[in-house]
C-alpha cells in the first residue's frame, strides 16, 4: 500500500492536488492511503519551501506545482 501525502495548508491548489493524486491512484487500481498534512511545523518537517507538494511513501517527489493526472500516474507507477 502506498501511502501519499499532500503537504498544504488547504488552499484551492492543495485540494486539487489532491483530488488529481487520487485520481492516479485509482486509475491505476493501486491501494493507498492519502493523508492531508496542513500544520506548518509538519510542512517543515518534510524539508518542503513551496507548498503544494506530494510526498510517496514519506519521500517528497512534487513541490510548488499541481501536476496532471498523467504526471501522477508516472510518478506513481
Amino acid at each position: 500500500m502506498k501511502k501519499l501525502q499532500v503537504l498544504g495548508t488547504g488552499c484551492p491548489k492543495c485540494r486539487k492536488l489532491a483530488e488529481n493524486a487520487e485520481a492516479a491512484a485509482r486509475q491505476l487500481d493501486l491501494e493507498y492511503e492519502l493523508e492531508k498534512v496542513s500544520d506548518i511545523d509538519g510542512i517543515i518537517a518534510f524539508g518542503v519551501m513551496m507548498t503544494p507538494a506530494l510526498a510517496v511513501d514519506g519521500e517528497v517527489k512534487i513541490s510548488g506545482k499541481v501536476p496532471s493526472v498523467e504526471e501522477l500516474k508516472s510518478l506513481l507507477e
